[in-house]
């Protein structure tokens, strides 16, 4: 998974500038998003964090001032992996069935590396006030994505209004991803194809 991490409003204290520095960051994100799915956020520490890393707690201090701001950074890493699955499946050539499949598959997997992840960042974790902002910067790319895919495939465009239309479809994606992964549901292939025809038919529907 990307460990991207912008360097506008990051939560993290310094950002890694060798090799090394970002071997032991990927380290820390990968340990807190083990714990933290694993353990859920009432038994997510930087103690414990550290050590499953193998670094010291001065270490992670270094790039993490508390355990909010890691969550943040676990948080970012899978908006960034969310924004790599649109531009996949938004690649020039496909058809609008390749379109919905790549879409469809690509995201269940985002949302797989670590299911029970995603389930605490939903229900348990706090946010920070940038990352519920509907004007952030990822909100704007992530919804961009979709009215694009609604540009290029939508049957009929006369008078459409695509970004309404690609906020629908991001909404429709996003409402039955996470309510998989709250369900343990994220490796059903019966509600993958179910989807597949969801975002198919939309994008098929003429004025």
């Amino acid at each position: 998974m990307s460990t991207r991490i912008a360097k506008s409003n990051s939560p993290m204290r310094k950002l890694p500038r060798q090799g090394r520095s970002q071997a032991t960051v990927d380290a820390i994100i990968e340990a807190g998003a083990h714990i933290l799915s694993e353990k859920g956020w009432d038994d997510f520490s930087t103690n414990k964090v550290a050590e499953l890393a193998g670094v010291s707690i001065g270490s992670l201090y270094q790039y993490f001032p508390d355990k909010q701001s890691l969550v943040e950074a676990i948080r970012r890493r899978h908006l960034d992996d969310c924004l790599a699955v649109m531009r996949g499946s938004l690649r020039e050539g496909k058809t609008v069935e390749q379109f919905a499949e790549d879409l469809v598959r690509d995201m269940f997997a985002a949302h797989s590396i670590n299911p029970g992840l995603h389930r605490k960042l939903l229900d348990e974790a706090r946010s920070s006030e940038s990352m519920r902002d509907p004007n952030s910067a990822f909100e704007a790319e992530y919804l961009g994505h979709y009215a694009a895919a609604v540009a290029a495939f939508r049957a009929s465009r006369s008078g459409a209004n695509e970004r309404l239309a690609g906020m629908m479809l991001s909404d429709l994606m996003n409402g039955v991803v996470h309510n998989a992964a709250r369900r343990g549901m994220l490796d059903s292939e019966e509600l993958k194809q179910e989807l597949i025809r969801l975002v198919r038919a939309y994008l098929m529907i003429s004025d």
